[in-house]
């Protein structure tokens, strides 16, 4: 099994790809940590607390990491995912137990899987930023970061240019291409190929299980926003495609 953390944003598509990789039999969670994103660090985590409840897997460790960028001030992008971050559905409060040490989460788990560890970073690069300020030598024993962010061939979803995820933190992710070479990136310009369409959304209803109700509770605001902004119909699901 594939040793790896995930860095992320829970926001609606965050939610999701936590989903896709606690079905995913060929990989072992170590852990996750939270940033400042699409919802606060804080709400973040809440929300990766609800996910790991419905699927009982509360033996998963959540790190709440950075809070804002490293320096520009925070946006997050709660139009797009709700107040909640989980498509407004306002689900109670999960009895997990959350850390505050985000950072040092991610720099112990680089030691202690030496060369066996994978980070999946599908929010803001913040954590993995400060993490390589912090202790540098670490990130020697990281196997590969794959990274949903950033467009090559594509136009951005913040502005012409610019995805939310670089968008949102820019220094944080310069820092870390400037510093590791073992980076996969996954931008717009793949995850726009795939549309989670409403026939697809119907499917899920159709199949009626508790995931797919739940999928299909969260995306109805993400399918909302893409029609108003984008005249999508259907919504592109990022983050599953890490």
């Amino acid at each position: 099994m594939k040793k790896i953390l995930l860095d992320v944003d829970p926001g609606i598509d965050d939610c999701l790809a936590i989903m896709l990789a606690l079905n995913s039999p060929e990989l072992d969670i170590v852990g996750i940590t939270t940033v400042s994103g699409n919802v606060i660090a804080e709400q973040g985590a809440m929300n990766a607390g609800r996910i790991l409840e419905f699927y009982n897997r509360s033996d998963i460790p959540i790190h709440i990491g950075q809070s804002k960028p490293m320096v520009i001030d925070l946006v997050t992008a709660q139009d797009t995912h709700g107040e909640d971050g989980m498509g407004e559905l306002f689900l109670p409060e999960p009895k997990i137990e959350v850390q505050k040490n985000g950072v040092d989460f991610i720099l112990d788990s680089l030691y202690k899987y030496a060369g066996e560890l994978s980070i999946i970073a599908v929010g803001p690069l913040t954590n993995i930023a400060m993490g390589l300020q912090k202790d540098r030598a670490a990130f020697d024993n990281l196997n590969e970061l794959i990274v949903m962010g950033g467009s090559a061939k594509s136009h951005g979803n913040c502005s012409p240019v610019a995805e939310f995820n670089f968008w949102a933190d820019p220094h944080g992710a310069d820092h870390v291409f400037k510093c590791l070479d073992n980076i996969t990136m996954v931008g717009l310009d793949v995850t726009r190929e795939i549309v989670l369409t409403p026939n697809h959304r119907e499917l899920l209803y159709q199949f009626a299980t508790p995931a797919a109700q739940l999928v299909n509770r969260m995306t109805r605001f993400y399918v909302d926003f893409h029609w108003k902004q984008e005249r999508t119909l259907g919504c592109v699901i990022n983050n599953l495609l890490r």
